[in-house]
């Protein structure tokens, strides 16, 4: 990829972020089970999926049936994952925001919580993407004003993201085709399989790494924190685009970082990026 003889990195104009052990570094669903005293059984089923050992179809109604959560505990999740944010995860998204590209967040994890947790972080309502939950309103106090709020889980949305293959179709249903290119950052196995739907897929280990998801990714990113991501997704030469801004130091760290942190299982790929940051002066 050469222009006027300056090899360049494309723009990714369209950013998907996983929630889970990506945006934040807990799962809402294991921090629901730990609350429940089932910690140890739900967490290991979460795992075996995130893994690829188990399908998420086969163990996603298990967790919650175990859990039996309340929708005043499902809600307070919203919390936890604000409490737990990965550091530069919202300025992160601003950098991107502010350099032109859509920023999307598709989550195996349960819409409400996920939702609120996207909007802080300054993603677009119609840009986030989870798994809804049904309740019984007839168990608690259903009739007070208060609606609900000790409802108990009764079922979840059987769609594509409770699936461990479904997060491609709702990358391409958001996606829509519109133009420009597309990447997807995230941890687990059904992130790696969305990686069909996407121009780059990057592997993000800096919570949890798996060794599917390092193995199988064109790019993985080792680094506790997301900032090698905006070289990845705007490219290198983007960096003069934030000269008089605050966000400059940021998408600096990314490159810096960037350099021990992100490694390429694509070898001229890797090529490629190395070329593109020594032309952008980096």
């Amino acid at each position: 990829m050469t222009t006027n003889g300056t090899t360049r990195w494309p723009p990714y104009r369209h950013v998907f972020f996983d929630c889970d052990s990506t945006l934040t570094t807990v799962e809402g669903i294991d921090v629901l089970a730990e609350q429940a005293g089932r910690g140890e059984d739900v967490r290991r089923l979460t795992d075996a999926a995130m893994n690829g050992e188990m399908d998420l179809e086969d163990v996603y109604g298990e967790r919650l049936a175990q859990i039996h959560p309340t929708r005043t505990q499902v809600q307070a999740i919203r919390q936890v994952y604000k409490d737990n944010v990965v550091s530069d995860a919202a300025m992160v998204i601003a950098v991107l925001q502010h350099l032109g590209h859509e920023v999307y967040i598709i989550s195996g994890g349960l819409e409400e919580p996920v939702r609120e947790f996207g909007l802080s972080l300054g993603v677009p309502a119609d840009h986030i993407r989870a798994v809804g939950v049904e309740y019984d309103q007839l168990v608690g106090s259903w009739w007070s004003h208060h609606e609900g709020q000790e409802a108990r889980y009764l079922d979840y949305s059987r769609g594509a993201l409770a699936m461990s293959e479904g997060k491609e179709e709702i990358v391409r249903e958001l996606l829509g085709g519109r133009p420009g290119a597309s990447l997807l950052v995230g941890d687990g196995t059904s992130d790696l399989l969305a990686g069909e739907a996407v121009d780059l897929f990057v592997g993000f280990g800096g919570v949890a790494a798996r060794p599917k998801v390092e193995a199988g990714a064109p790019v993985f990113i080792r680094s506790p924190g997301l900032a090698p991501v905006l070289p990845l997704a705007a490219g290198p030469s983007a960096m003069s685009r934030l000269d008089e801004t605050s966000y400059r130091a940021l998408f600096w760290e990314g490159v810096q970082r960037g350099q021990d942190a992100t490694a390429f299982n694509d070898e001229s790929l890797g090529a490629k990026f190395t070329a593109a940051v020594a032309g952008a002066g980096l």
